[in-house]
């Protein structure tokens, strides 16, 4: 399993959020370097965002949401255009899941298991 998963609900219709787009970014020198990316399938989560056996070292990173792409796509205002969630990793190599609830106007999220 990736070392960083994601699932992505959209609460307002009580389902995965399918075919949204997301990047992965790792910051460096005060840049962010794009690290992997992908689109949600039928269960909101991407499989295999980065390799089992990839782990990332300490440090801080990003993942970036495409909201405007998601609802753009059923036809509904987009007041959040996009989601940027922005964490810390330590150099345990543990598992991290970052999950999205997500509605057309508001969204959470939080440090998953």
């Amino acid at each position: 399993m990736s070392q960083i998963t994601t699932h992505i609900l959209d609460t307002a219709l009580g389902q995965p959020a399918s075919a949204v787009p997301l990047a992965l970014f790792q910051l460096q020198d005060n840049e962010w370097t794009e690290l992997s990316s992908g689109v949600t399938n039928d269960d909101g989560r991407i499989a295999g965002l980065l390799a089992a056996d990839h782990v990332l070292p300490a440090g801080t990173y990003r993942m970036h949401f495409d909201t405007s792409a998601y609802f753009s796509n059923r036809d509904l205002d987009v007041f959040y255009p996009y989601v940027d969630v922005v964490f810390n990793l330590d150099d345990s190599g543990e598992h991290y899941h970052i999950p999205l609830l997500l509605s057309p106007f508001g969204y959470s999220t939080y440090r998953g298991s």
